[in-house]
Formats: C-alpha cells, structure tokens, sequence
C-alpha cells in the first residue's frame, strides 16, 4: 500500500484558549480549528481526525517569526536555535543554507518520491533569475532546493494547482482573468491534484495576515473558508485515507487564536492528522522540529510498498 502525504501548511495558526470573546477559532461556526488548548496529550478531532499542540519556540527567547518557523518546519532543523533568534520575513542566507541543504521536497525527491509544492506562482516570478527567487519565502527556496517546477496560472485554471489565496479573488483583484473558486471546490483540487503524489506540500498564508489585521471579523471570516476547504479536502479523500494517505495540518507561530494583539504569540501550534496511523504520526511528536523527520521516516518506511 503506497504511502501519501498532504501538508497543509496555515500561517499564524497558534493554540490558545477555548474564549470565544479572544479567539476566533472558537467563535467563527465551524469545527476543523477550534483546537485544543495547550497540553502534553493527542486529542480527537471531527471526521476521526487527531490533534495535539507542539512547541514552536524551541528553547530561544522572544517570539516566533516566519522565517525560523517555517525553515524549521520544511526542514527539521532547529533554524531559530542555530540563528539564536527568531527572524521574520523571508529566510536570510543561513536560513536558504538549511532549506538548501535539508528541504523536505529534497530529501524526499531524493529518495525517489513524487513530491510537489501545489502553490501557483504569478507570471512576474518567471521574470526573475533563480538568485532573486532564492531570497523569496521559505516554501519558495524549499522547492527550489529540490529543483522541482513551479505551477502556472494555467495550471490554476486546468484544475491542477491553487493559489495561496484559494478562491482566486485576489488574482482577480490584480487583474488576472480567472474564475472564482469555493472553499470546497478548492479543497477538492488539492485532494484530486496530490492523487498521483507521495508528498503535497500547500501554503495559505491570509490566516496570517487575518490575525495582524487585529479584526475579528476578518479572523473569522478566514477560518469559516479553511473550515470549508479543509471538509472539501478531506470528503474527497475519503477513501484514501483508510488506505496510506495521511494528512496534516500545522503552522509555523501563533498569531490568529489570540485576538487581544495583532502581533505572533509564543503559543505552541497546533499539529492535526486525518488518515489511518494518524493518531501514531502525532504521539511522539512534540516540536515543530520534529514534524519533517516524521514524515520523512514514515516514507521510509513505505518506500517499495504498492
């Protein structure tokens, strides 16, 4: 039985207390996000899915940042505790070293795996030589590490990719000539285009921006569309997930369960996994460090299986 992945990567995604009047996650209607509170244990999720919290600070003073976090989670290096700071932004050049070095789509692709970042670029990103595309975000130099393609437009349009805002309004705010896309109809592209993959990586980063934005409603709102797209994703991959697929959701800092500040949260993240063996996946796994050799070692131990 083949093994697959789908990494759901949700920027600003923290777990904090069960308070509807401070965080969203437990105000906005839906079911996917109302997260646990932090705490050592694994905790049931709708649809069979599991959950526990794990530590994104990794021992280093201050508050999280994307750059580190995200190194981190798409490499298993403690990028924070080898920087002895978190930093945000985009990776600086000892963060692209380790993306370079230890991406997860490399080392994955350099066993032998299909592995794909889903994410659909704009056509600017074309025009730009691979050293200026190497200063850009974490997932960006984690795909180029592992010199795999990057998806179109077209491929937006074909069916074959989403992008980072999901139902496309962005792009169309920008002046791109596409069509609107659902939550739902979004989930269900990502769970259709991971079909022949071993491991899909996708990001969504307005979770993010929602929580800097300091407007509940927004936060809100933002949670409602990754409740829907996580359901779409999920129900389309019903019967794959009792038969190798596993797939997980967590993020890089806190950020969107706190609506008392507008600023990322020491809070640990929350790491959720829905398939067969999901429950076993999380057990073991308590930092953010940890989560690209678990599934780097679940692969490993799938290679050759049918």
């Amino acid at each position: 039985m083949k093994r697959r992945t789908i990494l759901v990567f949700i920027d600003g995604l923290g777990c904090g207390e069960p308070d509807p009047a401070v965080n969203p996650q437990y105000a906005y209607g839906g079911v996917f996000f109302r997260v646990p509170p932090p705490s050592n244990g694994v905790h049931e999720m709708p649809a069979g899915g599991w959950a526990r919290s794990i530590d994104a600070v990794l021992g280093v003073d201050g508050v999280p940042q994307s750059a580190t976090g995200q190194t981190t989670l798409l490499s298993g290096v403690n990028a924070q505790g080898v920087l002895g700071k978190h930093l945000t932004g985009f990776p600086n050049e000892v963060l692209r070293k380790i993306l370079l070095e230890h991406s997860i789509l490399k080392t994955l692709t350099d066993m032998g795996l299909q592995a794909r970042f889903l994410n659909a670029f704009r056509p600017r990103f074309w025009e730009l030589t691979r050293e200026r595309q190497l200063t850009l975000s974490a997932t960006t130099v984690a795909n180029l590490a592992a010199d795999l393609p990057f998806f179109t437009l077209d491929d937006v349009r074909a069916g074959r990719s989403i992008y980072q805002e999901f139902t496309n309004s962005e792009l169309q705010q920008r002046g791109f000539d596409l069509e609107s896309l659902a939550p739902e109809e979004a989930g269900r592209i990502l769970a259709r285009a991971s079909g022949n993959l071993d491991f899909t990586l996708y990001e969504y980063f307005q979770s993010d921006k929602a929580g800097h934005s300091g407007d509940m409603d927004r936060s809100r709102a933002e949670l409602a569309k990754l409740d829907a797209f996580l359901d779409a994703l999920l129900q389309e991959l019903a019967e794959d997930l009792a038969r190798g697929t596993l797939v997980l959701v967590t993020s890089d800092h806190g950020n969107l369960e706190d609506g008392t500040t507008r600023r990322h949260t020491r809070n640990p993240v929350p790491l959720m996994g829905w398939g067969e063996g999901a429950r076993e996946f999380l057990t073991p796994v308590t930092r953010l460090d940890e989560v690209a050799g678990a599934i780097v070692a679940r692969h490993q131990s799938g290679v050759g299986r049918k």
